[in-house]
């Protein structure tokens, strides 16, 4: 399985490498249209190989897909927690239960162990 997983990661690597090869060229990003900077006599733009651009790309649309997934899943989370609470409960519940039981039954130490271990 590590060995899958290494292949798998060299690929990505080499194919990232490519792109980056592929993609050097040098290329202006804008921050807005040239016809709306000269109007407001601000053009905040800057110079970046394409594959700088690509990555940063790729790497925000991840870190939007995770955060809009982390968001959807806020309720299936509080559930589980809500849920693992109420386990928790009725476990110290239940183990009361066994304490008062075992209490009980005194007469027989072999069966309190027992019942106990449970």
């Amino acid at each position: 399985m590590k060995t899958i997983r290494y292949t798998f990661w060299a690929i990505v690597g080499l194919c990232l490498i490519l792109i980056g090869l592929a993609n050097r060229d040098i290329v202006t990003v804008r921050a807005m249209p040239e016809a709306l900077g000269e109007l407001l006599g601000l053009s905040p733009d800057i110079q970046l190989p394409l594959f700088v651009v690509i990555f940063i790309g790729v790497g925000a649309g991840l870190m939007i897909g995770f955060l809009w997934e982390w968001v959807r899943e806020h309720r299936m989370r509080a559930e589980a927690r809500g849920k693992a609470r109420e386990v928790a409960g009725l476990r110290r519940e239940v183990e009361q239960l066994r304490g008062a039981a075992a209490g009980a039954k005194s007469d027989d130490d072999v069966l309190a162990l027992l019942e106990k271990s449970r």
